[in-house]
């Protein structure tokens, strides 16, 4: 196995000088290629994947009109995955979220007027399947952001059902009757907070989010139909799943209400494929949304660990220790297991509505918000990665500005016919949009420098797709190697195991691994994640690692 890797690495530095992100560095390929890219990966066949969020409308532009599309996508697919595991220099992840896709006034499109169609700026139904086809050639699943506690104001269900009780002669009461749509929302003749007017009719409607949202009466059948109508068109194309919008806001302020419709939701979804998959954003406390899997749920996505003032940040800002990491982890695992047994953690770092998480860290030169991201891609189950986290993309304030541009190049460095094409497909961002000024370099430059933050998180990746336990194992934390600055934890699946050590400090530490038994096993070097040039050593039981470094470490073959 030695020999193999040996040979491995040295035919992979060779290639090394030709291909860009993983190129040599004063003559020397980087720790994390020479050891990180001599594994073996493979492709995942189950929800534990790494999953890519993508804004389409920021993502690329295939037309020349300034907004990205569902082409724009396609032609951008080899950067997420292009089908060939373990080799060029895409993300290798395994699944795509799209955000909304459906027919919207909105430039977000979280207010659909048609759930089974595409807005015609991003495409067409024939561009979505191409790019479904083209996903799954390579192994990638597809997942569309799905919103059914609202629709928008501007949908048929909704015009005609409020066109009907404006036309009510006064004191007539209305009835589903005369108009179907007057049952699919929460009409009133009392103003209520929540609540909005319809002209000067006398009725409300419930709008929890805004005006051009009206929430859905989801206690009607008919409306629970026109759901199951949805998940059949798009599952029947070969969608393999949703992400649940606001799970919170389908019965506002009744959680019960809302895990007993989610189970409903499920039971659904799985009758029309058993395979499909289910995340939900539950944005409540860790105690709540653990609940939340009594639903049977697939997943919840992790806000504990997420965001500016998430536990993440907190470990890579200092305020708390490494060792609570791994504690958290040991301890929501057991958390989210006593309520569903075959659940699948979400952890996420940031999404499209917090501010981005280059902007945590005062005075960083990258190497904080690689390791945050490294954090991110350690923990178990259904990583998410939002679209320009891997390159540091910066946005805070407005919405707009966490959805800005994907960075791929800017104009003074196009100078080829590739680099000018590349620009050509650079999106305008979203109208009202601010001045985002990024604080780190573009696509097109990241991918020359070996230790980059889009180098790193792609190895982070790779270590995930490469020890499939890192992903589905259970952690352990090895109390006796853990404290303020180290983090210590096996990951364990059945006979499968690794021992992760995280340095969360800037200063090189020296980790003794005799000083725990359950360590000692642990003889090889299995993978490296490192924020510049200093390296990882491991001599004998004794673990240097350098300054934010993260080292993976396994028991070799046969032993």
């Amino acid at each position: 196995m030695k020999r193999w890797k040996s040979l491995m690495a040295l035919m992979l530095a060779l290639c090394l000088v030709l291909s860009g992100c993983s190129g040599l560095s004063d003559g020397k390929a980087s720790q994390m290629d020479e050891i990180n890219g001599a594994l073996e990966v493979g492709q995942d066949a189950d929800d534990y994947r790494t999953t890519y969020e993508v804004f389409v409308y920021s993502f690329y532009d295939s037309d020349g009109d300034g907004i990205g599309d569902l082409r724009g996508v396609l032609e951008k697919l080899d950067y997420i995955n292009d089908g060939a595991a373990g080799e060029g220099e895409d993300l290798e992840c395994s699944e795509i979220w799209l955000m909304p896709i459906f027919p919207s006034p909105t430039y977000h499109k979280y207010d659909a007027t048609d759930y089974t169609a595409v807005d015609p700026e991003y495409g067409t139904m024939d561009d979505f399947d191409a790019l479904l086809e083209a996903c799954h050639k390579r192994g990638i699943r597809l997942i569309l952001d799905l919103a059914v506690n609202h629709t928008s104001s501007e949908h048929p269900w909704f015009l005609e059902a409020s066109e009907y009780l404006k036309s009510l002669p006064e004191g007539q009461e209305p009835s589903a009757s005369d108009c179907p749509y007057f049952e699919y929302y929460n009409f009133s003749r009392d103003a209520q907070s929540g609540y909005t007017p319809i002209g000067d009719s006398g009725w409300y409607y419930e709008s929890r989010f805004w005006s051009g949202m009206p929430d859905l009466n989801l206690d009607s059948q008919t409306v629970r139909d026109e759901i199951v109508s949805v998940m059949e068109f798009w599952l029947g194309k070969g969608v393999d799943g949703f992400r649940l919008d606001a799970v919170t806001s389908y019965y506002t302020g009744y959680h019960e209400r809302n895990v007993a419709f989610l189970s409903w939701l499920k039971t659904e979804a799985e009758r029309i494929n058993p395979a499909v998959y289910l995340v939900a954003e539950c944005w409540e406390d860790q105690s709540v949304y653990a609940e939340y899997y009594r639903s049977g749920l697939d997943s919840f996505f992790d806000f504990r660990f997420a965001g500016q003032d998430g536990l993440i940040t907190n470990v890579v800002r200092g305020a708390r220790s490494a060792s609570s990491f791994g504690d958290a982890l040991q301890a929501e695992e057991e958390l989210y297991a006593s309520y569903h047994g075959g659940y699948v953690n979400a952890p996420f770092y940031t999404n499209h509505d917090m501010a981005r998480s280059a902007g945590y860290y005062a005075s960083d030169d990258g190497s904080k918000t690689k390791l945050a991201m490294g954090l991110n891609l350690m923990m178990t189950g259904n990583a998410f990665i939002y679209y320009g986290e891997e390159i540091g993309m910066k946005g805070s304030g407005d919405d707009e500005n966490k959805r800005a541009p994907m960075y791929w190049i800017t104009e003074e460095e196009a100078k080829t016919d590739d680099q000018k094409a590349l620009l050509e497909g650079v999106c305008d961002g979203p109208p009202n949009m601010g001045k985002v000024v990024m604080k780190y370099p573009t696509l097109t430059a990241q991918m020359e420098d070996p230790y980059s933050i889009y180098c790193y998180v792609r190895h982070a990746i790779r270590l995930r797709n490469a020890y499939p336990v890192i992903a589905r194992g259970r952690t352990s934390v090895l109390g006796g190697l853990s404290g303020e600055n180290i983090c210590a934890m096996i990951r364990m699946d059945g006979n499968d195991s690794v021992l992760i050590v995280i340095n969360t400090s800037d200063e090189v530490q020296k980790v003794d691994l005799s000083k725990d038994a359950m360590a000692t096993p642990y003889t090889e070097l299995g993978g490296v994640l490192i924020v510049n040039q200093n390296e990882v050593k491991l001599d004998g039981t004794t673990l240097t690692l350098p300054e934010y470094s993260i080292a993976v470490l396994t028991i070799p073959t046969g032993e």
